[in-house]
């Protein structure tokens, strides 16, 4: 088949769990013999068009800042990629999977599917819905419930990221689509083979540094941390437009010295390998689809500790012997890690390689095959 892929942000250009499923699971696709094509924006030099790891990408206009400067996910960028993907009209495709958000792309996939033929799969790792948007984006977040509603409506099929997305999609937004769910998941034996950094920490987060990831929590956390534990250190991995801010309320909090922003890591290899180094895994966000960063941790044997938000799928995927979920309190996060990291170490999470296992991009690939094909469930 020929498989078109329709999303933004591209890997390895930015690291989120979208583009990390897209590559995951587009690379096996094309390894099996289909015809794998993504359409997003133009992140490298050169040529629209380029081939990488078996998938033709297709650069439909220049790469925009996702975020402004606020934090939030840009309108503006997300209008403009909308209209480049009319791109799509030109060619013809077996099945296009259009990512749900940031829905624009949705109009211009389901004309050329329409136009040019085959199928319209949309992905959704999480459900907005109108109460989510009053709070984003006040009276106007109307509009963004409306646009959100209405693209729900177009696909043939919605594949969701997991069950809690697929019940708050059949609920809130649609059940015209027939909605199915293929999980996210790791790279478990490519986390395993790798080594430890030289340099890990007691306390790690990982991901892209924007507000509703809450690493201020953390942040509030770890000051209440080392005021019993002087040595305790945090890494916070990954890059975004709150990272100033947060530097400068580690700086109000007097704990700089405990707290290391690492920056964007472009090699996923160093990220796994800095978790492998260091004690216990956070994950603070308000909200979550699924939470491949847990996998991930799980994978490179850490427990997690996951912020029990509503809007956070992550807590679903912590089980006994992998890790705790807490209150959004940094109280109650700061017990909780003092509890892990005063626990010897093959005793944390005795359960983690279980939970990694469980989600192998490998079969998920197989699935997702199944479903695009039109044979899976």
């Amino acid at each position: 088949m020929k498989i078109s892929i329709v999303y933004d942000a591209v890997h390895p250009y930015t690291t989120g769990g979208g583009e990390r499923r897209y590559h995951e699971l587009g690379t096996r696709l094309a390894a099996a013999g289909h015809d794998v094509h993504w359409y997003g924006m133009k992140f490298w030099d050169g040529p629209r068009t380029r081939v990488e790891g078996g998938i033709t990408y297709h650069g439909v206009c220049r790469a925009r800042p996702l975020y402004t400067a606020s934090g939030r996910r840009s309108i503006g960028q997300a209008l403009v990629f909308g209209l480049a993907s009319l791109r799509l009209v030109a060619d013809r495709h077996d099945v296009v999977d259009c990512c749900g958000f940031p829905y624009f792309s949705l109009f211009a996939a389901k004309l050329a599917v329409l136009l040019r033929g085959g199928r319209l799969v949309s992905t959704w790792h999480e459900v907005w819905g109108p109460e989510y948007w009053r709070t984003y984006l006040g009276a106007a977040g109307r509009v963004g419930a409306l646009v959100e509603k209405v693209a729900a409506s177009l696909p043939d099929l919605v594949v969701a990221a997991s069950e809690r997305t697929r019940s708050r999609f059949e609920a809130e937004l649609s059940r015209r689509p027939r909605v199915t769910v293929v999980a996210n998941g790791a790279d478990t034996a490519a986390i395993a083979a790798l080594p430890p950094a030289e340099h890990g920490y007691d306390v790690v987060s990982a991901g892209r540094l924007v507000d509703f990831k809450d690493v201020e929590l953390l942040l509030d956390a770890v000051a209440l941390l080392v005021e019993e534990r002087p040595g305790t250190t945090c890494g916070v991995v990954g890059d975004g437009p709150h990272r100033a801010a947060l530097e400068k309320r580690a700086a109000t909090l007097g704990i700089s010295h405990s707290v290391t922003f690492t920056g964007f890591l472009p090699r996923h290899d160093d990220v796994y390998r800095t978790l492998k180094s260091s004690g216990v895994f956070v994950l603070t966000s308000r909200r979550e689809g699924f939470g491949i960063v847990v996998v991930e941790a799980a994978a490179s044997g850490l427990p997690v500790v996951v912020a029990a938000h509503p809007d956070n799928a992550a807590t679903d995927l912590v089980r006994e012997g992998t890790g705790v979920v807490v209150e959004p309190t940094a109280a109650a996060l700061a017990a909780a890690l003092r509890q892990l990291l005063e626990t010897p170490v093959a005793e944390r999470a005795p359960r983690s390689g279980e939970l990694a296992r469980e989600f192998s991009w490998d079969q998920l690939a197989r699935d997702y095959a199944d479903v695009l094909l039109g044979t899976g469930a």
